[in-house]
């Protein structure tokens, strides 16, 4: 007999019962589906270092092990490009030593296939049940997991060993981590709010709504992040910079090295792929000695760009014949470019978005922000720093051995103070730099003495005067444009173009002149706030003791949401060009049209907590006390 299965939904007819597990079978699928994808990730990594071994093996003329031991080394390597640490149980001897420093270049194939393997499960095939984000993250770990305790229990009793717990708590740390990464990819990056602490030291205006500025705050970290991934760049690309023109400076020591280790051909291609794992390893190194802490190699030896001090033990090895001997001079002190650069990388970023080229004067960020910003950025290059430090040391055995590779506190300190020194300052200064000639506006979020002037923009949140608002006497003129949360006081003037937007308040005493446009929700207070001929959009509210200009009454013009920054002659001659007629009379606009509708939250979903209950009493509280001010 044939079964005929069909993808269409049940019918009316269907028991809830059947449809209920019908739902639940397809909810295994998936999750069945994310843990094969698991463990055919680990299956790949795995199975590619078996490859490489097992050609390096065969092609060997001496082998010193059959097939069971080339594949114990395989699985030994694929632990260890976990970070997990190897034990020789066998050494001269006669004890065991650990392996800990872990070829970074071996980390990326594990981390990316867990990854991507992460993000395929949640993008399956059309007409394949999607698994939830938790669900295909908890599967795809699990299986991952799987075939490495399968692995764990194999290499036990092999050349190289490893600690249960030990890897236990590395194979999981870093597969779910690559794999938490595979699921925000595939839910879109969403950004999630920000730390506490990052919102306290990067304010968006102590006036400005909570939407407004944790928008701001949110652009300010993201600037601070570029700068400082930017500069672990720097660090990287410098690090590996100073190891190359060391190699060549010692090449004939690099050479001696490589032909000493192998006399055949397949062992030193096996030297060479160990060293090519090992480059980013090295350029971190380079990054720590040029930084200053440098790196240790041996208890009690450590090299700097100053001297050389203890006595390293060095092993035959072509990176390590490029280590620098004896005391330094101008050329090892040479170093200390990477992290001016690194530095100055941070300064650049930081300024470019404090003050954009071409940019209105009132675009640009105060002192303190911008230094906050380069400060933040050598934190996240510190932090970053610090984590490549630990990631590219270990020992390599016991006693002289036991410690290799840069100190990741002293590399994280060393890397806070230049970036800092060299950022901060420089932030700063090519902020000035740029800003140079353009009009005044004001620092660390003060006020203006007097009119604000012309063409300037106040932007959201009141980089200019505190809070956006325009104080007493203080002049927007034509083409200045007071953002959302911007507060007009009284006796400041929106004049000719000046556009208060949607929601902003002209208080007593605040004169709108003609072509001066309030917009839907533009509120003009009792005893001032004169509405000037065709000034007022639908839903704008007049109250007692307001004057209306003539043409205002009665002649109430309703603009498309998405034109309300434009003048009403401007959107005039455009819907004449156009021959469509978009504005119209609302007889008693404010009674028929609900000011804030037309900002919905699925348009404006940044905007949205301006909106608010809260927001809405902030913004009249203040109009309130400009009022009081005045009388």
């Amino acid at each position: 007999m044939t079964h005929v299965t069909s993808d269409r939904a049940p019918s009316p007819s269907t028991p809830p019962s059947l449809s209920l597990s019908a739902e639940r079978n397809r909810r295994f699928a998936a999750l069945a589906s994310a843990f094969l994808r698991g463990t055919i990730a680990a299956g790949l990594g795995l199975g590619t270092l078996a490859v490489l071994v097992m050609v390096v093996w065969i092609s060997s003329p001496y082998p010193d092990s059959g097939p069971g031991g080339a594949l114990h080394v395989a699985a030994g390597l694929w632990l260890l490009a976990h970070g997990t640490e190897l034990v020789r149980e066998q050494t001269l001897n006669g004890g065991s030593a650990p392996v800990g420093v872990v070829p970074l270049l071996l980390v990326a194939l594990p981390v990316w296939l867990a990854y991507r393997a992460a993000r395929d499960a949640l993008s399956p095939d059309e007409g394949r049940p999607r698994p939830s984000s938790g669900g295909a993250f908890g599967a795809v770990v699990c299986g991952y997991l799987v075939v490495a305790a399968l692995v764990v229990l194999y290499v036990r009793g092999g050349a190289l060993t490893v600690r249960p717990l030990v890897a236990a708590l590395w194979l999981s740390a870093v597969v779910a981590s690559a794999a938490g990464a595979g699921v925000w990819t595939a839910n879109g990056r969403p950004a999630g709010p920000l730390p506490g602490w990052v919102r306290a030291v990067l304010p968006g205006g102590a006036e400005a709504s909570e939407g407004v500025r944790g928008g701001l705050a949110r652009l300010r970290a993201a600037t601070a992040l570029r700068a400082g991934g930017a500069a672990v760049a720097v660090l990287l690309g410098g690090g590996a910079l100073l190891v190359g023109a060391s190699l060549v400076w010692h090449a004939g020591a690099a050479e001696q090295s490589f032909l000493r280790l192998s006399g055949e051909w397949s062992g030193r291609f096996a030297v060479l792929l160990l060293c090519f794992a090992l480059v980013p390893n090295a350029a971190v190194w380079g990054a720590a000695y040029g930084l200053g802490p440098g790196f240790a190699l041996g208890t009690g030896a450590t090299v700097t760009p100053l001297a050389v001090a203890g006595s390293p033990a060095l092993p035959s090895f072509p990176l390590l014949a490029a280590v620098p001997e004896g005391r330094g001079t101008w050329l090892n002190w040479l170093a200390a470019l990477v992290p001016v650069a690194a530095g100055a990388v941070i300064a650049w970023f930081a300024a470019r978005e404090a003050a954009p080229r071409g940019g209105e004067r009132a675009d640009v960020w105060s002192v303190r922000e911008t230094a906050l910003v380069a400060g933040l950025a050598a934190g996240f290059c510190a932090v970053a720093a610090a984590g490549l430090a630990a990631a590219a040391g270990g020992p390599l055995g016991r006693g002289a051995l036991a410690e290799f590779g840069p100190v990741w506190w002293r590399v994280g300190a060393a890397a806070l103070v230049w970036t800092a020194g060299v950022g901060v300052p420089g932030a700063l200064g090519l902020r000035a730099w740029r800003v140079r000639g353009r009009a005044g506006a004001p620092q660390w979020g003060a006020a203006p003495s007097g009119a604000v002037p012309s063409g300037v923009r106040v932007p959201w949140g009141g980089a200019a005067p505190i809070g956006g608002a325009v104080p007493v006497g203080g002049a927007v003129p034509p083409g200045g444009v007071v953002p959302i949360g911007g507060v007009v006081s009284a006796e400041g003037a929106v004049p000719s173009g000046g556009v208060a937007p949607a929601g902003d308040a002209v208080s007593t005493g605040g004169t709108a002149s003609p072509g001066g446009a309030v917009p839907l929700g533009g509120a003009a207070l009792a005893g001032g706030g004169g509405l000037p001929e065709g000034a007022a959009s639908a839903g704008d509210a007049q109250e007692a003791g307001g004057p209306v200009l003539p043409g205002a009454a009665g002649a109430v013009e309703e603009r498309a949401w998405w034109r309300f920054w434009r003048r009403p002659d401007a959107e005039a001659e455009a819907e004449a060009e156009e021959g469509a007629e978009e504005g119209a009379a609302v007889p008693g606009g404010a009674e028929e049209f609900e000011s804030y509708d037309y900002m919905g939250g699925d348009s404006w979903g940044a905007w949205d907590s301006w909106h608010e209950e809260g927001a809405r009493e902030s913004r009249w509280a203040s109009l309130k006390a400009a009022s009081e001010e005045r009388e």
